[in-house]
């Protein structure tokens, strides 16, 4: 028996153990369609269609979801669990998946930009077109894709990357032993948060003096791991800091003897001690890139200590305003034979006019 929801009538069938539903505009339709569909239960092809319409968006986004927990990251499942709880609070879950048109995403990504950024918006449309696009697969979800809608512009902000100097300070200040270790690792490994925060013990081969980093920064979300070579001082550092290890993890929590998932304020505490502007961990990998590519080490080797699949990534790690600093030496200066000839030919034009 259908029944009232908003301003719009459910109309819900039973066929074979499975429910469908839909919305309409009237309790006359809704009764409609599910006499209709009852009527029609012996027809497999209209049990497949009714099926693939009455997929509601809060059934599509649990199974997506239950999928994501299994193939992507923590960090990654947490961003895509808040973008659905955003969603549906412009959007109805309730709502089958044939009803979401484009008019209603834009609309929600729309007031993302507006009140959070347009950076963040698109961030949303990603997510959604990805989960939209696994919907088609195995849920039989329409095509095409209604997430797919224009993209927002974005005023993204330069990374800030330390001096040198500033590291050793903020080094220096370090509060405890394992921070200290924590801080040069992140220097010498390049290393991305999540990677030295997983970090175990059984990971450091001393005898080889190589290390091997985990990481799911990959498209599609798979756990791949590294191994590097280890500096003569994160060697030394890491031995001993063996010697009191308590538990399996390299940098464990020393409240709950257990990995950390997170270290807020931490790194603004120590800069604020340090006298220094705050940075954050994953600056000190843009610093190491930086540190390399003054060294005259080559791309592609920077690339690989980095991990990128493609050399591109890396380069934008690099501050190409410094590599292009010998090119613009070729340009003619005031002394030059050539500003002698633009000064002349300006007079001369003067000359002209008058």
């Amino acid at each position: 028996m259908p029944y009232k929801r908003g301003k719009r009538w459910m109309a819900q069938v039973r066929i074979n153990d499975k429910k469908y539903r839909k919305t309409f505009p009237t309790k006359a339709e809704a009764l409609a369609w599910e006499v209709g569909q009852k009527g029609n239960s012996k027809d497999s092809r209209s049990f497949h269609s009714v099926q693939i319409r009455m997929v509601s968006l809060a059934d599509w986004a649990t199974k997506y979801m239950d999928y994501a927990q299994v193939k992507f990251s923590a960090k990654t499942y947490d961003e895509k669990k808040r973008m659905f709880k955003m969603v549906f609070g412009s959007i109805d879950p309730n709502l089958p998946g044939n009803e979401l048109t484009s008019g209603m995403v834009l609309d929600y990504l729309q007031e993302q930009a507006e009140v959070r950024s347009g950076y963040a918006a698109n961030k949303d449309r990603k997510n959604l077109v990805a989960a939209w696009n696994w919907g088609m697969k195995y849920l039989g979800l329409p095509s095409p894709n209604p997430c797919l809608v224009e993209r927002f512009s974005e005023q993204r902000q330069t990374r800030y990357v330390p001096p040198e100097k500033d590291f050793w300070k903020v080094h220096d200040v370090a509060e405890t032993e394992q921070d200290d270790v924590m801080l040069l690792a992140y220097l010498h490994l390049a290393a991305r948060r999540s990677e030295l925060f997983g970090l175990r013990w059984e990971d450091v081969d001393f005898a080889e003096q190589k290390i091997r980093l985990y990481t799911r920064k990959r498209r599609d979300g798979s756990l791949e791991f590294d191994w590097l070579p280890l500096s003569d001082d994160l060697y030394n550092a890491l031995l001993g800091h063996r010697q009191h290890a308590e538990t399996e993890w390299v940098f464990a929590d020393p409240a709950t003897k257990k990995p950390y998932l997170q270290r807020r304020h931490w790194m603004k505490r120590i800069c604020g001690k340090a006298g220094v502007k705050h940075f954050g961990l994953h600056a000190i990998r843009h610093l190491t890139a930086s540190i390399f590519a003054k060294g005259n080490v080559s791309m592609i080797d920077i690339k690989d200590i980095l991990r990128h699949k493609n050399l591109a990534t890396t380069e934008r790690y690099i501050r190409r305003l410094d590599s292009m600093r010998p090119a613009l030496r070729v340009l003619p200066g005031r002394k030059s034979p050539h500003s002698d000839f633009v000064a002349h030919t300006i007079k001369k034009g003067n000359q002209l006019i008058s």
